[in-house]
This record gives C-alpha cells, sequence and structure tokens, in this order.
C-alpha cells in the first residue's frame, strides 16, 4: 500500500504489508472496542496504528507509531475519541512507506462531509490512477493507495456518498477490505473475488467489522457472517442494514495464505477453523513427503498447527525442539539481510537436551527468501541433530503478492530463483519437500485445485493472478523500451 514505487526499493527487498480492521457502529465507547479489537488484529500489523471516531458531531483522529498498547491503552487516549462509531487499523512497515502521513485510517473533509477509510489490501492500478488524478490536479498527502480512493470519491459526481464510493470502486483493480465513516453512518465492502477477509459480528445494538473472527471473541461480539465478495454493507444510526451488490457476481477467490499463514489460528477462515485447516495441511504433507526421523519439531509458532498435523500422520513424535522469544518481532519486516540473520539468533534458540543426536524434521509454514530455513538448519545442527530434514507447509513461493500479502519481489523469492535440490543445498538440509498444491487444497477445502476455477487465490504459488496488474505490466513495458537495442544509423 505504497505508491513511492511498488514493486522494487533501492535494496531490492521491497516488502508488501498485510493490514488489519476493525469499526463499531452503534456502541457504547465504540473507540474503546476498536482498540481491543485491534489487540487481536495486532498480529496483522505492527508498525502503526489510528482510529478516527464519530459522535454525531464531529469526527476525531488518533495515530501512532508502534503497537496499539502503546498507543490505546491509557484512558487518555480513549478519551479523546469520543463517539458511538469508530474504525482502526493495523499496519505493517514498508521501506520508504512508514511514518504518519500513511497510518490509517485516512480521513478528509469532503464536499458532503467527513469521509474516513481503513483498508486492508493492495490496489494494484493505483499507480495509474494517481498520475491521472495528479494531471486533474489532486493533491495527495500520503503515499498510500487507500488515498486514491478518497480522491476518486471527492470527483465522482454521483449525488451520494454511498454511490460516489461504488463509482470508485468500479475503478480499482485488485484486492481491498474496507470500513469507510460517514457522517450518515458505517460502510463496510470487500472486493469483488472477496481476496481480503472481512467479517461482521454483533455486540447487543451495536454491529461491528473485522478482518478476522478472533477479534470478536475478544471483544465480547457474535460473529454473524462474512462479508461476502462484492458485497457492501450500509449500516446508519438507528441499525439499518442494507446490503448491495453493485459489482455483480463473481466466482469467489479469497486467499488462501491466511489458511497458511496470516490469520491467528483461533480464527474461522471462509468457513474453517484455520487451526484445524492447519493440521490438515500438516497431515497432508506427511502423506505426501514423508521421511524417517526421530522427531518433528516446529519452527514456532506459525509452523506449530502443521506440525502436529505432521506428527499425527505420520507417528513421529512431536516436539518442542525450538523455544521462541515472544519479546523479538517478527524477523521478515527488518529492512535488511544482515538485520534477519541477527534477528533469527535473537528470536529462535534450539532445544540442546531434546534434538542432540536426533534425526529431525522441522516444519514451517513457508520459505520465502531462505536466510531464516539456512540459519533455522545450521540451529538445529550447532545444537546436535544428526539429521535435518525441512518439510514447508505451503507449495514453493515462487511469485510475488500484488493484494496486500508480506511477500519481496520476485527476484528474492527463493523458488523463483532456484530448483528444489538447489534450495535444499541453500538451506543446507538433507532433505527438503513442501506440500503440493492439490495437497493444500484437500486440507483446507477437501478437494483438488481445479486449474480452470481455483477456489482461491494462490498466485503466489501458482503464478496466475485473478485480477489485472496495470501498473506491474505499464511498469514492465516502460523498463523493455528502455532496454531495446539502439539501431544503428547505416
Amino acid at each position: 500500500m505504497n505508491l513511492t514505487n511498488p514493486f522494487c526499493d533501492a535494496d531490492g527487498d521491497k516488502l508488501r504489508e498485510e493490514c488489519g480492521v476493525f469499526g463499531a457502529i452503534n456502541a457504547t465507547d465504540a473507540a474503546a472496542a476498536t482498540a481491543l479489537g485491534l489487540h487481536a488484529l495486532q498480529h496483522r500489523g505492527q508498525e502503526a496504528v489510528g482510529i478516527v471516531s464519530f459522535d454525531g458531531q464531529e469526527f476525531y483522529n488518533r495515530r501512532g507509531l508502534g503497537h496499539v498498547a502503546e498507543n490505546f491503552s491509557a484512558a487518555e487516549a480513549i478519551a479523546e475519541l469520543p463517539g458511538f462509531m469508530a474504525a482502526g487499523h493495523v499496519r505493517y512497515s514498508t521501506t520508504g512507506g512508514s511514518g504518519l502521513r500513511n497510518v490509517q485510517p485516512l480521513y478528509a473533509d469532503l464536499a458532503g462531509g467527513g469521509f474516513a477509510v481503513a483498508h486492508n489490501g493492495n490496489i494494484s492500478n493505483a499507480q495509474t490512477l494517481k498520475q491521472d488524478l495528479v494531471g486533474r490536479g489532486a493533491i495527495f498527502q500520503s503515499t498510500s493507495d487507500t488515498e486514491v480512493i478518497i480522491h476518486l470519491v471527492a470527483t465522482s459526481r454521483y449525488p451520494t456518498i454511498t454511490d460516489r464510493l461504488i463509482d470508485a470502486l468500479r475503478l480499482l483493480e485488485g484486492a481491498y477490505a474496507l470500513i469507510v465513516m460517514t457522517k450518515e453512518g458505517m460502510i463496510a465492502c470487500r472486493d469483488p473475488l472477496g481476496i481480503r477477509p472481512l467479517v461482521m459480528g454483533r455486540i447487543g445494538e451495536a454491529t461491528v467489522f473485522a478482518s478476522e473472527t478472533v477479534a470478536f471473541d475478544v471483544v465480547g461480539a457474535e460473529f454473524i457472517r462474512e462479508v461476502e465478495p462484492g458485497e457492501l454493507l450500509r449500516i446508519d444510526f438507528d441499525g439499518n442494514i442494507d446490503s448491495l451488490h453493485p459489482f455483480g457476481t463473481h466466482r469467489a477467490r479469497p486467499c488462501i495464505f491466511e489458511h497458511v499463514y496470516f490469520s491467528r489460528p483461533d480464527s474461522v477462515f471462509a468457513g474453517r477453523s484455520v487451526y484445524e485447516a492447519r493440521k490438515a495441511i500438516g497431515e497432508e504433507l506427511a502423506r505426501e513427503k514423508p521421511v524417517e526421523a526421530d522427531l518433528v519439531v516446529p519452527v514456532p509458532d506459525s509452523g506449530v498447527p502443521a506440525a502436529i498435523g505432521y506428527a499425527h500422520a505420520s507417528g513421529i513424535p512431536f516436539e518442542l525442539g525450538i523455544i521462541r522469544s515472544h519479546y523479538v518481532g517478527r524477523t521478515f519486516i527488518q529492512p535488511s539481510d544482515g538485520a534477519r540473520h541477527a534477528g533469527v539468533k535473537r528470536k529462535h534458540n534450539a532445544n540442546r537436551s531434546l534434538v542432540e543426536g536426533k534425526r529431525i524434521v522441522l516444519i514451517d509454514d513457508s520459505i520465502v527468501r531462505g536466510t531464516t530455513s539456512m540459519q533455522i538448519v545450521e540451529m538445529m545442527r550447532d545444537a546436535g541433530a544428526t539429521e535435518v530434514h525441512f518439510r514447508v507447509a505451503s507449495p514453493p513461493t515462487a511469485h510475488s503478492c500484488f493484494y496486500g500479502v508480506d511477500t519481496p519481489e520476485r527476484s528474492k523469492l527463493l523458488a523463483a530463483r532456484m530448483e528444489l535440490e538447489p534450495m535444499r543445498e541453500f538451506i543446507r538440509a538433507d532433505s527438503l519437500a513442501f506440500v503440493s498444491i492439490d495437497g493444500l487444497y484437500r486440507a483446507v477445502s477437501g478437494t483438488d485445485r481445479n486449474a480452470g476455477v481455483p477456489q482461491f487465490c494462490d498466485a503466489c504459488f501458482s503464478g496466475q493472478y485473478p485480477t489485472p496488474l496495470t501498473d506491474l505490466n505499464r511498469r514492465e513495458a516502460q523498463i523493455a523500451q528502455l532496454t531495446l537495442p539502439v539501431e544503428k544509423v547505416a
């Protein structure tokens, strides 16, 4: 969601951020409920947090860098956000994209009144739209693709705010789950393919929305249903809810990586317990890629459910052969490989008394660059493991995501640069194997992947993007034009 250069950065290691959103309308202390909901979604974004509230007359805005607890735990912070409607957002940092100007929800005073938007996802034609808007006189205050939505709404000629938002969304490509606040109420919507998640719940008379169901567990809300792909829900201050489907009907393509990694295990995604899905992936992995070993060891914490499944299906004992420190942030958000390498050693430590002299099966959710995997394998060998076999609970991540998932540009993805055996040599494991894409589908949905009409967005594995990638295609065309050979003049 950074427009400065959405496909690469100066050191070639650009990360895509994944975000979390929460909203509440007709709620007592809406901002407090939103802050609590964002606590539950903190894993989706740890660089910055923001909340906007509305009391029927005025909008109030508070944003900060860091965690939710660092910015919204004090009573004074919540007191700055009065009202019965609020929306909040947590986000990851991106190189060139951090700073308060990019912290959401973004707010603007439009001709029809205040307008605030919290966005999870990525608009794949944002650069093209921004170029056109700037050419028509728009002045951007951030580098976020979310601001494009605000400008499109501001320049729409439709009379109502709902119609202006729909008019704006029709121009977008890519993925979005939005929570919008206006003086008339709250609007929640998903892109026509439902790539990014959004769910609806209820607390008494209040309606709430969140990126994951776990936020409802934390705030004491009842889960009602998912916001449907392409659905726009409009809630007023009397509690009336209108459901609109302005974009026609499309086959849903929710992001399969939510099952693999992003969602908390105690959430429900696409009708399936994330924890149970991850265990099933591990069981499928054990059937597809067995190995003789003494212990199944997860790379904590994300590898734990799949490792439990692998151990159950294989009959190999499960043990916590790696202990994780929970006081170190995720290493893949560090800006350089050197920082990531140091971060791995601070974040994980081998349980030497368990692994020494043992043949180990390491289970992780994915391999991206491979640098962390290499460090973990080395750690196991240093702790005395006699064999280290690496098993991955997802297919090879060989393609970049342009819909909001944290993946680097393709040249930094290990699976895009190497076949299986060179990858094994790179991470220095005795063997390396990934679950197949059909195995992944069987685990999360009970059926194989249908190449013609897959049930999920799996572009990071298959390279089959479900929407146009206008900005990427334009950039590649420009690069090709610059590298065309110069014809000699006779």
